[in-house]
């Protein structure tokens, strides 16, 4: 079992930066895959960005690549998010999610646990 609290959203003005962190309960951790999702208003949740266990492989979704980095701290159970140049499209519950295992890191539907969201607005 897998537990995920998120934090650090916010609301930003269009261009600035936030980080967000997911900090993560259980023992194997480090051998998960973890994924950012978000979600607007009337919207499907989508995918963010991704990272495997050793921390090499990461993945984005086009519209934030180039604006975003995920990274992780096996050491604290923690990943993060960092969201640089923000636009008031970024707007939205930002989701971390975990996996033991992923075919296709973009699916919401290979996710096994999920946090709570956090709110992140970025104002125009």
């Amino acid at each position: 079992q897998v537990q995920l609290v998120e934090s650090g959203g916010g609301l930003v003005q269009a261009g600035g930066s936030l980080r967000l962190s997911c900090a993560a309960s259980g023992r194997t951790f480090s051998t998960y895959v973890m994924g950012w999702f978000r979600q607007a208003p009337g919207k499907e949740r989508e995918f963010v960005a991704a990272i495997r266990w050793s921390g090499v492989n990461t993945y984005y979704t086009d519209s934030v690549k180039g604006r975003f980095t995920i990274s992780r701290d096996n050491a604290k159970n923690t990943v993060y998010l960092q969201m640089n140049s923000l636009k008031p499209e970024d707007t939205a519950v930002y989701y971390c999610a975990a996996a033991r295992e992923v075919g296709v890191v973009e699916s919401r539907y290979q996710y096994d646990y999920w946090g709570q969201g956090t709110q992140v607005t970025v104002s125009s």
